[in-house]
């Protein structure tokens, strides 16, 4: 009989001298994991690089790390060798890479910085006597993604379904490009470097996928430029949040293994899986995205009915990568 998962959310204790994943207890406080790997910090000088948390404090990538047993680090350094391969081969070696896999490494990243995040956000409410609280929707969300996260130490499977959208591009990315962004209300994930961009929805069961299912049939194993890439990243993080479903999963013990089933996301509900989009809304999503070049919410949306757009021109044509000449 498959021993059960380790769930810390039931408690919401995030406790150094445990394991965030595993629960086990550790010897030292020495016993840690690096949410982004030594590689990519060697890589990109990511002590470098400044990192803001929730909180406005800022710290560098270098600095995130969480309690982690020497086992459990064991299974991470397995997965991170494949992830580490591929990413420096490029694009093409991204793109044939077990789509669980690059989950993982991704939820491994993104479920360390929110582990880091509550960490903090504990420590100061109990600070000013406070007790530490936190939405039942985040608290189900997080809960599944770590869950769904011990596949790395158990035999966990997800029974007929995939739990996320995944988008892999081409990308004429400069050569010391290192972009990450996350969302961790909505799960949401991107990182552009080498030749490629990844955008990642961790908890949407494909919906995100299939709501731009059109946009990627145009765009989908073309090469971007960034500013491409980067609005493609504005339309999938405003859709991820006007997703208006929490999904529901449940968990099985068969065997010698725990089945995660996902429950229909329509469940009970008339009402359609995504909010309405709006024009003004996405425009303040893409000012942010396309920071570096410059542009202000009221040039995107100088046409309401129409935000600039970089992916397609007037007749929703794709426009070659080639073809954009930036002068800002």
């Amino acid at each position: 009989m498959q021993e059960p998962l380790y769930q810390p959310f039931q408690r919401m204790r995030f406790e150094s001298s445990v394991c965030f994943l595993s629960g086990d207890k550790l010897n030292s406080t020495e016993e840690t994991l690096n949410v982004f790997a030594p590689w990519l910090i060697s890589k990109y000088k990511l002590d470098e690089r400044p990192f803001k948390l929730l909180d406005e404090s800022m710290v560098s990538y270098a600095d995130i790390k969480i309690p982690c047993s020497v086992k459990t680090a064991e299974a991470f350094e397995k997965l991170e060798s494949t992830i580490e391969n591929a990413f420096l081969k490029g694009y093409k070696a991204v793109s044939a890479l077990d789509e669980q896999q690059l989950f993982l490494w991704v939820a491994k990243t993104v479920y360390g910085i929110i582990f880091k995040e509550l960490q903090i956000a504990a420590r100061q409410q109990q600070a000013s006597g406070e007790q530490f609280h936190m939405s039942q929707g985040l608290i189900h969300k997080f809960s599944m993604l770590h869950s769904m996260l011990q596949a790395v130490i158990k035999p966990v499977k997800l029974d007929g379904f995939k739990p996320w959208s995944i988008w892999i591009c081409e990308v004429d990315n400069a050569e010391e490009e290192f972009s990450y962004r996350d969302e961790i209300n909505t799960l949401t994930f991107s990182l552009r470097m080498q030749d490629f961009g990844i955008i990642l929805c961790l908890q949407d069961n494909g919906a995100n996928k299939k709501y731009h299912e059109e946009l990627w049939e145009k765009i989908g194993g073309v090469k971007l430029h960034p500013i491409q890439f980067e609005e493609l990243c504005a339309r999938v993080f405003y859709s991820a949040y006007l997703f208006n479903r929490l999904p529901e999963y449940h968990i099985m013990p068969v065997e010698d293994e725990l089945h995660i089933e996902a429950m229909p996301l329509r469940g009970m509900q008339a009402k359609p899986v995504f909010d309405l989009w709006n024009n003004k809304t996405y425009g303040q999503v893409l000012e942010n995205f396309w920071k570096r070049w410059n542009f202000l919410l009221l040039e995107i949306i100088k046409n309401p009915e129409r935000p600039v757009s970089y992916l397609f021109n007037e007749n929703e044509e794709l426009i070659k990568a080639e073809e954009i000449n930036l002068s800002k």
